[in-house]
C-alpha cells in the first residue's frame, strides 16, 4: 500500500472517534491544571505542553486587558522555535487583533497571513517572526472579558469548524483558569498592600515612641533607623542641621555599614549649595536622586558617597512652623530604592522626626546652658568677697599701697592688665582685686593656671571643643573664654603658653572672637583678660618662645606686685591674719607669737613670698600644742651663704634689708639647692621639693632655670 495513500472507510469512523477521546482527555487535563495552579506563568506552560497533543500550533499567546490603561499586554508568549519574545509589551485596543477580538468577543482566525489584509503592522511583525497562520479567540467568563487567546502555525493551515469550535472549548477552560490566576495575583497583592500598610503604619508608631522617649540626638537616630530599615532598604542615612549662623550644613553620618571612608558620629560641615541635602532644605520639599543627578553635587561627601557605589539618595525636609532647619537622607546602592510609597512613607516621617529634632536640639542647649550655669556658679561662689577691702591683701607697706592704687586706677577700665611678680606674691588676689572694683563685678571671675594644664589641652581648656573634636571628646566643652563672657578672665602664667596657641590667644584679645576646637563656627565674646607671670617676659620674647605682638597686647597696664621681701612691715600683719585663720580652721588654740620667732620670721628673706609664708604659719600652728605659736625656725636659713648656714635663725638681724640683689638671688639659690638635696632632688609630688618650699612645680623648675641650678651628674 503506497504510503500516502488514504486509510480505508472503515477505520475513519475510528480515527475521528481516538481525535474526539484525546480532545476530550486534553481538556480534563485543562481542568486538572487549573485546579492546581495559581501562577499564571506556570500555568500557562503547562497548559501549552497538553494542548500540543490535540491542537497543532508552534506559537502560543495570551493577551491580557488592562483596564486602568486601556491597553492589550502580552503576558505570556510560548513557542517551539527561536523567536524574539515581547512579554510586557503594550498596545492600544484598536490597533492589534486581540484588541478587536476582546471589543467584538469574535475570533480572528487567518489561513495564510501573506493573504490577510488587516492589521498590516502585526501581520508583518508575525511573518518576520515565522509565523504564516494564526487564530485568535476571545479570553472571556460569565463575568468579565480578559483578553485573547492565540494560536499561530509556521505553515499555512485550513482549519475546520470543528477544529475552532474545540479552540473555542479550550478558551473557555483558559478563561476561568487565567481568572482564577488573576484573581488569587490580585487578592496577594491586596495582602501584601494590607501587610506594606501594617508595617508603615507600624514604623510610624515606633518612631512614634522614639521620638517621646528619646531626648539625645544620638539616640533618637538611632531609633529611627532601626525602624525605617525594616521596611525601606537602604545602605546610609544621615542628618543634615543647618547652621543659621554660617548658612552651613553640618552631615552627621549615622549609619554606613560597610563604608570605611566617613567617620561615624562625626560631624561633616559642607556649603548648603553643593549637596542634595542643601537642594531638599532650599526647596522645602523630599528630593529623589538617581545615578548622574548626584555628581553635579560638588561636596566632598558625595565624591564619597558615589567612590562608595551609592547611586539613589532620597531627602526629606525636616520642617517646624514654617521653617525648615535640616534634612533626613537616605542613600542606597539600588537605582530602583525609594519607590513612591516609600517616599510617601519617609514623608510622613519626617513630619515626625522634624518635630522631634528640634526638641533634642532645644534639650541640648538647655543641658548646655545648665552646664554653664553650674559652672559659673562655681566660679561665683568663688569670687564672693567684700567690694572695696581688696580681698584678702593684708599690708600697710609704702610699697604694697603703692601696687594697690594702680589696681584703683585699672579697675574701672576696660583695659588689659598684666600682673608681673614673684611666685606666692598673691598676683590672683589682685586678680579678683581688679574684677570686683570693675563694671563686671556682677559678671564671672574665671581663671585658668596655662602652667598646670598640659599643653595639648590647653586649647580645648581655653576655647572649648566640639563633640569628636579628638580622641576622647566625647561631648561638646565649653570653654573658659566662652564661660567668662560679659566678666573677666584671669590667665596665671601666660608664659607658659604654648608658641602655637598664642596667634588664637592674640586674635581674642584684639577680636574678641574665636572658633571651638574642632568648629568652624565663630564665637563672639565680650572678656576682660588680666594675665600674670613670675616670668620675664621681654627675655622669653628675645628668645623666640614668645610673641612680641602677644607680649605688647598684654602689657598694656602692667602692675609690678612687691615680693614679701620689699614690704617687711607687712610681715608682722600676715603672719598674725595665718596664725587666726588657721587656728580656726585647725580647731587650735594659738593665741600669740614670740617675739624672737616674729623677729626670725621679719628677717627672713621668702623667696616663696606670702604663699611660703602661708604654709610655714599653717605647719607652725598644727605643731603648737598650746596658746604659743611653735615655729620651726630650722626650716628657715640666714641668705648671706654657706658660713651662716649653721647659726640660728632667732639670732638674726634686719641687715639682710641691706643686701644687694646679687646676694639676695644667692641666697634663694642656696635655699633651693638645700631643699633639692633634702629630697634627693625630687621636684615633684607630696615630698618633693616644690611642696617644702610652698612653690608650684613648674615655678619651681622656671626659678631653677633663672638660677642656673642643675642637677649634679
Amino acid at each position: 500500500m503506497a504510503e500516502n495513500a488514504a486509510p480505508p472507510l472503515e477505520t475513519a469512523p475510528f480515527a475521528r472517534m481516538d481525535h474526539s477521546r484525546r480532545q476530550l482527555e486534553a481538556l480534563l487535563e485543562v481542568s486538572e491544571v487549573i485546579a492546581q495552579q495559581r501562577d499564571l506563568p506556570v500555568l500557562f506552560h503547562d497548559l501549552a505542553e497538553r494542548l500540543h497533543s490535540v491542537i497543532e500550533f508552534d506559537f502560543l499567546s495570551l493577551v491580557l486587558h488592562d483596564p486602568a490603561r486601556n491597553v492589550m499586554r502580552l503576558h505570556v508568549l510560548e513557542s517551539r522555535v527561536p523567536t524574539e519574545k515581547d512579554t510586557g509589551s503594550e498596545v492600544p485596543v484598536g490597533v492589534y487583533p486581540s484588541g478587536w477580538v476582546w471589543e467584538t468577543q469574535q475570533a480572528f482566525v487567518v489561513h495564510d497571513l501573506e493573504e490577510e489584509t488587516r492589521f498590516p503592522e502585526f501581520v508583518q511583525h508575525l511573518l518576520e517572526q515565522g509565523v504564516r497562520s494564526i487564530v485568535i479567540l476571545p479570553l472571556t467568563t460569565a463575568q468579565r472579558r480578559i483578553g485573547a487567546l492565540g494560536f499561530g502555525r509556521v505553515v499555512p493551515l485550513g482549519l475546520t469548524p470543528t477544529e475552532i469550535e474545540f479552540m473555542r472549548r479550550v478558551t473557555a477552560q483558559v478563561a476561568v483558569a487565567v481568572d482564577n490566576a488573576l484573581n488569587f495575583e490580585s487578592a496577594e497583592a491586596y495582602q501584601k498592600q494590607l501587610a506594606q500598610e501594617r508595617d508603615r503604619l507600624q514604623v510610624l508608631l515606633e518612631i512614634n515612641n522614639v521620638l517621646v522617649t528619646s531626648r539625645e540626638l544620638k539616640e533618637l537616630f538611632r531609633g529611627i533607623v532601626t525602624a525605617l530599615t525594616r521596611v525601606i532598604h537602604h545602605d546610609y542615612t544621615s542628618l543634615a542641621l543647618l547652621d543659621p549662623a554660617t548658612n552651613l550644613l553640618k552631615i552627621h553620618a549615622l549609619e554606613f555599614p560597610g563604608g570605611n571612608s566617613i567617620p561615624r558620629n562625626k560631624e561633616l560641615t559642607v556649603p548648603l549649595e553643593s549637596s542634595p541635602a542643601g537642594n531638599c532644605i532650599l526647596s522645602g520639599e523630599t528630593k529623589v536622586f538617581r545615578g548622574k543627578e548626584l555628581d553635579r553635587f560638588g561636596a566632598e561627601i558625595v565624591r564619597i558617597l558615589r567612590g562608595q557605589g551609592l547611586v539613589s539618595a532620597c531627602c526629606v525636609p525636616l520642617t517646624t512652623h514654617g521653617r525648615t532647619f535640616g534634612s533626613l537622607n537616605l542613600a542606597s546602592r539600588s537605582e530602583a530604592a525609594f519607590s513612591p510609597p516609600e517616599v510617601e512613607l519617609l514623608y510622613q516621617a519626617g513630619a515626625q522626626i522634624a518635630i522631634a529634632v528640634e526638641n533634642a536640639l532645644a534639650f541640648k542647649e538647655i543641658d548646655s546652658l545648665k552646664d554653664k550655669l553650674a559652672v559659673e556658679k562655681l566660679y561665683l561662689e568663688e569670687e564672693i568677697r567684700s567690694e572695696l577691702n581688696f580681698e584678702e591683701i593684708i599690708g600697710e607697706s609704702a610699697a604694697l599701697k603703692r601696687a594697690l592704687a594702680q589696681v584703683e586706677l585699672a579697675a574701672p577700665a576696660n583695659t588689659t592688665v598684666l600682673l608681673l611678680g614673684e611666685t606666692g606674691t598673691g598676683k590672683e588676689l589682685f586678680a579678683r582685686a581688679i574684677h570686683n572694683l570693675s563694671p563686671r563685678r556682677e559678671r564671672t571671675f574665671v581663671k585658668v593656671n596655662c602652667a598646670a594644664i598640659p599643653s595639648g589641652l590647653l586649647e580645648s581648656e581655653l576655647f572649648g571643643h566640639e563633640r569628636g573634636a579628638f580622641t576622647g571628646a566625647v561631648n561638646q566643652k565649653i570653654g573658659r573664654f566662652e564661660m567668662a563672657n560679659g566678666g573677666t578672665i584671669f590667665l596665671d602664667e601666660v608664659g607658659d603658653i604654648p608658641l602655637e596657641l598664642q596667634p588664637k590667644l592674640l586674635r581674642v584679645l584684639q577680636e574678641q572672637e574665636f572658633e571651638r576646637l574642632g568648629s568652624n563656627r565663630t564665637q563672639q565674646v565680650d572678656v576682660r583678660v588680666v594675665a600674670a607671670t613670675n616670668a620675664d617676659l621681654n627675655r622669653l620674647v628675645a628668645e623666640r618662645v614668645f610673641r612680641s605682638d602677644l607680649y605688647y597686647r598684654l602689657n598694656v597696664f602692667p602692675i609690678q606686685i612687691p615680693a614679701l621681701r620689699e614690704r617687711r612691715d607687712d610681715i608682722s600683719l600676715l603672719v598674725r591674719y595665718f596664725v587666726q585663720r588657721f587656728s580656726r580652721s585647725l580647731n587650735k588654740t594659738v593665741e600669740y607669737v614670740p617675739s624672737e620667732a616674729m623677729d626670725a620670721l621679719v628677717n627672713y628673706s621668702w623667696p616663696g613670698n606670702v604663699r611660703e609664708l602661708e604654709n610655714l604659719i599653717e605647719r607652725a600652728v598644727l605643731l603648737s600644742p598650746g596658746k604659743e605659736l611653735r615655729v620651726p625656725l630650722s626650716e628657715l636659713r640666714p641668705p648671706n651663704g654657706a658660713a651662716a648656714a649653721t647659726a640660728p635663725a632667732q639670732e638674726l638681724s634686719p641687715v639682710t634689708a641691706g643686701l644687694s640683689l646679687a646676694t639676695m638671688e644667692e641666697a634663694e639659690r642656696q635655699h633651693i639647692l638645700r631643699a633639692l638635696r633634702q629630697t634627693q632632688w625630687r621636684i615633684a609630688g607630696p615630698r618633693g621639693a616644690a611642696t617644702i618650699l610652698g612653690m608650684k612645680r613648674t615655678t619651681l623648675q622656671a626659678r631653677m632655670r633663672k638660677l642656673g641650678i642643675r642637677r649634679p651628674v
